[in-house]
């Protein structure tokens, strides 16, 4: 059953985040990846959340949305593909400054959302 749970998620996880990165990175006329930052940042946050809450959030539904929806929305794989597209086109400055924002901004987002789960759920 959790199996199918997790599948579930991540069904509704990846077209979630193909249409976020798409939606997100149309308004940005740049070479920084701004979709991918930002499903990234919001995943971390959700995340954050779900483990703030994990005293009151039964196992399967962490299973939904922690393992399935958030690990479908984010994304490691593309993360690293763009940043090393940005070193080879040689947006040096860039890809620095993904790398920076992405891991300072995940975890500060992953923060937020355990705090604010935390103060709900107080």
């Amino acid at each position: 059953m959790t199996v199918l749970l997790v599948v579930l998620g991540a069904a509704v996880g990846a077209p979630l985040r193909y249409l976020l990165d798409r939606t997100v990175q149309a308004r940005h006329d740049s070479a920084f990846p701004w979709g991918t930052f930002t499903v990234n940042l919001i995943g971390s946050y959700l995340l954050g959340a779900l483990v703030g809450g994990a005293h009151a959030t039964p196992g399967p539904v962490t299973a939904l949305l922690g393992t399935g929806l958030c690990g479908a929305l984010t994304t490691y794989s593309t993360f690293s593909y763009e940043t090393l597209r940005l070193l080879t086109t040689r947006a040096r400055g860039l890809a620095v400054l993904n790398v920076l924002a992405s891991v300072a901004g995940g975890l500060g987002a992953a923060y937020a959302g355990l705090v604010t789960a935390t103060a709900i759920w107080s």
